[in-house]
């Protein structure tokens, strides 16, 4: 059990990859604390996770206030120590490129993917830094390397962006013992691209193998990674078995794209 008796905060838990990394931590022996912005639906997750309520706390935060993002942090320790947390919250749905992105949807990748995230690095390294360190897992996108199917400049930025600032955190957090380290996921078979496959095939007139296909074209593996693929590889960073490893990127994408 990777992260046995360890208090693990999760940040965007919903449908798709929050709940996975929440119920791969509770698995390995964690007690989670859940988090996102809308409080019935929060709810309803943790309950799903753990019935019994035991082993779970939900705080809806919005990750863009900062109040928010620190009563977060004080929460988990309260509810017992703060050994991780894993960032999963982002805006991810604004399409398009440079000639066509509307200033709105730049404003938000970069409220919500990286100053949110700054905010949640910044509550939780003040809580860190009291008991010895800990360890931030921060989601990135391959899209800050490689255009996906869809233009995405936007969040492909903030991804960027987010990315430049784990460079500075493992400087400046890396003498209190605070980890920093990011996985970067391909496309997740979860939910959403779930939903993305049945429309896509619908609006093709094919099968749904032949838009998976079109997926997995690139990926040496030949099958898209599951939601609790990329989980798994955000315990190993909460775990002690990453305890010397900062500033890493951990791909979780079948191939598609060497780095």
């Amino acid at each position: 059990m990777l992260v046995k008796d360890k208090t693990v905060v999760v940040v965007g838990v919903g449908p798709g990859l929050g709940s996975e990394v929440a119920a791969a931590a509770l698995r390995d022996g964690a007690n989670v604390v859940v988090a996102a912005r809308r409080k019935d639906e929060l709810a309803e997750a943790a309950k799903s996770l753990d019935p019994s309520g035991k082993r779970i706390l939900a705080v809806p935060t919005d990750v863009t206030d900062d109040a928010q993002c620190n009563a977060l942090m004080e929460a988990a320790v309260k509810f017992g120590r703060l050994d991780a947390v894993v960032l999963v919250a982002a805006m991810d749905r604004a399409f398009g490129g440079l000639e066509n992105t509307n200033p709105a949807d730049w404003a938000t990748c970069v409220s919500v993917n990286v100053m949110g995230a700054a905010f949640i690095c910044r509550a939780a390294s003040k809580q860190m830094k009291k008991t010895g360190g800990g360890s931030l897992v921060l989601i990135g996108s391959q899209s800050m390397w490689y255009p996906p199917m869809a233009p995405q400049i936007a969040y492909a930025a903030s991804k960027g962006g987010l990315l430049s600032a784990m460079y500075h955190m493992v400087h400046e957090l890396g003498p209190q013992k605070i980890r920093v380290n990011m996985v970067i996921p391909t496309w997740m078979w979860g939910p959403p691209v779930e939903g993305f496959v049945k429309g896509e095939a619908k609006r093709q007139g094919v099968s749904e193998d032949v838009i998976i296909q079109s997926i997995t074209k690139n990926m040496p593996l030949g099958e898209i990674p599951k939601d609790d693929d990329v989980a798994n590889a955000c315990m190993f960073f909460c775990s002690d078995y990453s305890r010397m490893v900062t500033g890493e990127t951990l791909l979780v994408n079948a191939g598609e794209i060497l780095k």
